[in-house]
């Protein structure tokens, strides 16, 4: 265990809650400080997980000397602009999925940390989890045989606003950036970087993608088929299969519940996830160790990929022709 780390939370949301209540489990970490937009609301939440220092402002907590990171759980929409304010501060940033909107926001961001020498992290907590990990060294050891097909999913039913995050293309809405990162970025960390990508989606009445459905080809004729909803309720789990067997991801894939190994001889192994607390505590481990060590970037979610899955998910917009307007006046998109 190194030094204490102290956190700040950027965005009292309903995912800022799991990081309040994971962090906890984390020796070397203290949860000192929450800003918000609105005051009483950063009091409710601070009252909530006896956090000392709230803040009625975004800047007001990014000027506190003494935190050293801060957790961002604003709408995606907002990752870009939060990301930069902490920087810009001298504050290290874990944000969460989906990083920014697009590659070139990313890039721009990932740069200004590597320049002011700042530790800047995607949360994307599912590869920390402890069965993400078994799931790699079983895929490893080819346990299923050779890896020829993955089918991953995650979707739900909301019920249509558009003015929620979810819908709302201002935002940062969508199935793609909130749910399709999921299936997307883990097929990436196993795989990288596709060869070719074939996809389709649906764009409701908001403009937002409600759901898509995308094929991507790797090397050695890998298939991947992928698919995710904001308005209806999928499997949500990931089947990987081989040459003489099936590894199924069990749902819910965010967070998955186990592993299920089928044969093609009828044998059959099953695996079950143990962890502690909801699993953002593994990602703000993660996190810490990355600043006791002075590293810059994690190597099990390092920058490189968030910037390809990025571009993965730019490809697919562009597939669809959709645009976020805060996109319509950047330089740099083709």
């Amino acid at each position: 265990m190194g030094r204490t780390i102290y956190w700040g939370i950027l965005g009292p949301g309903s995912i800022a809650h799991k990081f309040a209540r994971d962090i906890r489990y984390v020796k070397d970490a203290k949860l000192l400080a929450v800003g918000s937009r609105d005051l009483k609301r950063a009091q409710n939440f601070a009252e909530q997980y006896a956090i000392p220092k709230f803040f009625g402002s975004y800047e007001a907590l990014v000027k506190d000397h003494e935190v050293d990171i801060i957790y961002i759980a604003t709408p995606h929409g907002r990752h870009y602009e939060d990301i930069k304010l902490c920087l810009e501060h001298g504050k290290n940033v874990l944000c969460e999925k989906s990083f920014t909107l697009n590659a070139y926001q990313a890039r721009e961001v990932i740069e200004l940390a590597k320049n002011k020498h700042l530790f800047l992290m995607e949360a994307f907590w599912t590869r920390f989890l402890p069965v993400m990990q078994k799931l790699k060294e079983l895929l490893s050891k080819n346990i299923i045989g050779q890896l020829r097909m993955i089918t991953a999913d995650l979707g739900f039913n909301f019920p249509f606003d558009p003015q929620s995050r979810l819908f709302n293309p201002r935002l940062g809405g969508g199935a793609l950036l909130d749910l399709g990162v999921y299936p997307i970025s883990i097929t990436h960390w196993l795989l990288g970087k596709p060869q070719s990508i074939v996809s389709q989606a649906v764009l409701g009445k908001s403009g937002v993608d409600e759901q898509s459905g995308m094929v991507f080809k790797f090397e050695n004729d890998i298939i991947a088929n992928i698919y995710t909803s904001v308005r209806s309720a999928t499997p949500s789990q990931a089947i990987f299969s081989g040459s003489e067997g099936s590894l199924i991801l069990k749902a819910p894939l965010y967070c998955p519940s186990g592993i299920a190994l089928k044969f093609q001889n009828g044998k059959s192994k099953h695996y079950s996830a143990s962890m502690k607390g909801s699993g953002f505590n593994y990602e703000i481990s993660g996190a810490n160790r990355c600043l006791n060590e002075g590293q810059l970037q994690s190597e099990i979610m390092p920058w490189k990929d968030t910037i390809e899955v990025m571009e993965i998910m730019d490809s697919l917009r562009d597939q669809w022709g959709f645009r976020y307007p805060q996109e319509v006046n950047e330089e740099g998109k083709n």
